[in-house]
């Protein structure tokens, strides 16, 4: 087909006659083009990252381009809510031991916590630890699972956020600012990268039976992105996907794809430039539609071997719930999810990482019920050859404080030092970067700001940070707003 209109030399005048162009004439004829070139854009299958696609595309999949070959074709981010104890998990400090119940030395500064009083006192750890692996990572016993996977990692001791009150960092954490209201990093991965599946979200959302994290939903939201690019929630249960059936045998797919079709030709009437709700609201429409073809088998691990269930735990009480949703998230991404956030810790403080009781008895909890399921994630992976292309982030809000909180044996929140943990996915294995002060409280080598964090999980997923952004209200935003460098010693 030509892309351009062939132009007759003469025209009929306004008196019959033939004589030269109008004005008018020219213009409804050079039209004819316009639909061809907008054809030529839809054929050719493939956007800038960011362009979005277009409602009703072929084919329905948003394949969109990265903007240099991507280490990482998927991510998992294990979200521990709450805030886990750098110096109890991966950063021993054994001169905190020899400060254990005296005046925190002002030599270290000060402590910008939310409840630590004026005169902090410091508290050792009780843990055993051991070094792991030929690079001799240093892990407590609080995580025996991951001790055999310490050659895969890459370990940040040097993170730091700017909030301290969990859902203001829960916010920083996911969308690189302390305010609800800004994509999340899943958004913009979704918004850069597309779909890779026919029948399942790009952004998927899995939090515990307890509850939520205090962030809520505006930690998995696209704000100001297309609504398409919000994260999906997977409720926990046997029922990750609510409303998935319906409830009446008679409402089969043939009468559900009649009734589909004259819904969205009604919502297409109504699609105007710009309208990023109603487009959305048509792709979730298809969306819910093909799920409920493949979904109920995505989520059905009654069919993965014995040997597999129990590498997970989901034969053990403590490990089962936490076990099945990793197990889930490896079949998500099996089939084309690109970005899957998991969350431990949610509704009272009892199920999250809040130590401020007693961090012993509390990352004892924590660790028990997920440290077997990610090292069997991380096994799963490797073993399927879907490590190498699939980066896994551990990390929670912010760390805790090498303080007592009020005397007892918990920790208060910590934002200025702690440590994330990432694996697969284009990171150099057995990795330790960074380092925090003698006592775990300051980043004092290598800080690893969220926007760093960010930055270099784009990187790691093709994506540069500088370059995706979206125009709203005048400006283009970005994940990293005005900050962020990409941490190149962990990349491998």
């Amino acid at each position: 087909m030509s892309l351009n209109p062939v132009l007759p030399s003469r025209c009929p005048g306004p008196t019959g006659g033939v004589t030269g162009w109008s004005r008018r004439r020219f213009l409804e004829t050079a039209g004819h083009g316009f639909g061809a070139l907008a054809l030529s854009q839809l054929l050719a299958g493939a956007a800038s990252p960011g362009a979005g696609a277009a409602v009703g595309s072929t084919p329905s999949v948003d394949r969109l381009r990265a903007h240099f070959p991507a280490r990482a074709k998927r991510c998992i981010f294990l979200f521990m809510v709450g805030g886990p104890s750098q110096m109890d998990l991966f950063d021993p400090k054994p001169v905190l031991n020899t400060l254990h119940g005296k005046r925190l030395p002002e030599s270290f500064g000060t402590i910008n916590s939310q409840f630590i009083e004026n005169d902090p006192i410091c508290l050792g750890t009780s843990r055993r630890w051991g070094r792991y692996g030929q690079c001799g990572m240093d892990m407590s016993d609080l995580v025996p699972h991951l001790h055999q996977h310490a050659d895969k990692l890459a370990l940040i001791r040097s993170c730091a956020v700017d909030s301290v009150v969990h859902a203001p960092a829960h916010y920083q954490m996911n969308s690189g600012r302390v305010f609800m209201g800004h994509p999340s990093l899943g958004s913009w991965v979704t918004y850069g990268l597309g779909n890779e599946s026919e029948n399942l979200p790009a952004f998927v959302v899995m939090a515990q039976p307890q509850g939520t994290p205090e962030g809520g939903a505006p930690c998995w939201s696209s704000g100001f992105l297309p609504a398409s690019c919000q994260g999906t929630l997977f409720r926990p249960g046997s029922s990750p996907i609510v409303n998935l059936a319906s409830a009446d045998p008679g409402f089969d797919r043939p009468r559900q794809r009649r009734i589909l079709d004259y819904a969205q030709q009604l919502n297409r009437r109504q699609l105007g430039p710009g309208d990023g709700e109603m487009e959305a609201r048509i792709k979730s429409y298809e969306l819910a539609f093909r799920m409920q073809a493949e979904a109920p088998e995505a989520v059905d691990i009654s069919r993965e071997s014995a040997e597999t269930r129990a590498l997970y735990g989901l034969d053990k009480p403590a490990t089962a719930e936490f076990a099945t949703r990793c197990l889930i998230t490896r079949r998500l991404i099996e089939r084309g999810v690109r970005f899957v956030q998991l969350y431990s810790g949610g509704g009272p403080v009892a199920w999250q990482w809040d130590a401020h009781d007693d961090v012993n008895a509390n990352h004892e909890r924590m660790c028990g019920a997920t440290d077997q399921p990610v090292a069997a994630l991380l096994t799963d992976l490797h073993r399927r050859g879907l490590l190498d292309d699939t980066l896994v982030i551990w990390g929670g809000e912010f760390g805790r404080t090498p303080v007592s909180q009020k005397g007892s044996r918990g920790r208060d929140h910590n934002a200025t030092g702690f440590s994330m943990w990432m694996a697969g996915g284009g990171v150099r294995p057995g990795t330790i970067y960074g380092a925090t002060d003698e006592i775990g409280l300051h980043a004092v080598q290598g800080r690893a700001h969220i926007n760093d964090l960010h930055a270099t999980i784009l990187h790691l997923m093709g994506l540069d940070h500088l370059r995706l952004t979206h125009l709203h209200s005048g400006r283009d935003e970005r994940l990293t707003d005005v900050a962020g460098e990409v941490i190149r010693p962990i990349l491998g």
